[in-house]
């Protein structure tokens, strides 16, 4: 609580002031009597020992008129952020060759798209120092042979990183490959798609692009398709994933049943995801290792930032004009308080105490 004119409550001074002339001693009257032994036994009534209330509600109604001319108030701040938020979409390869052994999580060989959904989930959600994308807009399309959008843009993360923890590499043939243009293609459709809907506004898009190998299927060349992204104002951020050279891949021993390490080649065209990402005024990345590829993450982070713009109100209740609630009583204006004592002190003074005052 604070008050808008603090200043008037130096009147309060004034209050000791009225009281000295209220009890100030007067010229006694007096009328001869030849004894007054008898009276002196008499026990004063109530209303003689009650002659001082007058004075006492009126120094009241004084003070409570002055702290109510210094405006009391009770504030209460509110924090209105106004977000030019960014659409991001995650483009995630789930082909067979990301079953590749490569990448390591605590310490654990782990496959490709493991390592990819632990640490892009992070760079959703926010951990281990990442700051996560709460004002931001994400969604999630998978690809291998064909593209799928998983999730449109949304700000329910929690959803988005749901759908990617439940997504699998392809175990069937005729799903296999690795359609990175098609998969460009329908991001940015589903990104342009956001103004359409007029559903906030978009600061900037941006098209993060994961794939350990090179385009084997689809309609769309990937180069055709950053094309589009550029037009439509899409930035691509492309990610190699995979060591060099060869990598331990995991396969079933059609004798025996169980699962061995077979090396296989990694070839990633990385002269094409470069200039994917040049064209859009992104950036190429290479991830070898999880660390190299949380790494990469943390960069993008910082690429791009959201703008948050934070206004504060302070929204005042007039404690002389207005109720307010003190725990669970609820207190009337100071005003109405002081007039209900003015009129109380002139019923005692003019009724109750008429003949003594």
């Amino acid at each position: 609580m604070n008050f808008a004119w603090p200043h008037a409550l130096w009147l309060l001074i004034l209050v000791p002031v009225m009281a000295w002339w209220l009890w100030r001693r007067k010229g006694v009257s007096a009328i001869a009597f030849s004894s007054v032994s008898a009276m002196e036994g008499l026990a004063p009534s109530l209303r003689q020992r009650m002659v001082w209330l007058p004075k006492v509600l009126t120094l009241v109604v004084v003070s409570l008129l002055i702290v109510a001319l210094a405006r009391p108030r009770k504030g209460r701040e509110q924090t209105v952020s106004e977000t030019e938020g960014i659409a991001i979409e995650m483009v995630i390869d789930r082909s067979g060759s990301m079953r590749a052994m490569d990448f390591r999580i605590d310490g654990e060989p782990v496959d490709r798209l493991t390592a990819v959904k632990n640490v892009a989930s992070k760079f959703v959600l926010g951990e281990d120092g990442l700051e996560g994308r709460y004002s931001d807009l994400i969604g999630l399309v998978t690809f291998a042979a064909y593209a799928d959008a998983v999730t449109p843009p949304t700000l329910d993360h929690s959803f988005v990183v749901s759908q990617l923890q439940q997504s699998s590499i392809v175990n069937r043939r005729d799903e296999d490959g690795t359609a990175i243009g098609d998969a460009i293609a329908l991001s940015v459709e589903k990104l342009n798609a956001l103004d359409a809907r007029q559903q906030r506004k978009v600061q900037s898009k941006v098209l993060i692009l994961l794939t350990d190998g090179e385009n084997t299927a689809g309609q769309l060349d990937p180069v055709q398709a950053a094309e589009l992204a550029e037009t439509m104002g899409v930035k691509i951020y492309a990610i190699g994933v995979g060591t060099n050279g060869r990598a331990p891949v995991a396969v079933r021993d059609p004798f025996t049943g169980r699962k061995r390490l077979r090396y296989m080649e990694v070839n990633i065209d990385e002269e094409t995801l470069t200039n994917v990402a040049e064209l859009t005024g992104g950036k190429y990345f290479r991830a070898t290792d999880t660390d190299s590829l949380d790494a990469i993450y943390r960069e993008i982070d910082q690429l791009e930032k959201t703008e948050v713009e934070t206004r504060q109100y302070v929204s005042y209740r007039e404690l002389a004009v207005q109720s307010w609630r003190y725990g669970a009583v609820q207190v009337p204006p100071l005003i109405a308080v002081a007039m209900v004592l003015m009129c109380l002190r002139l019923v005692v003074e003019h009724l109750w105490l008429k003949e003594l005052v």
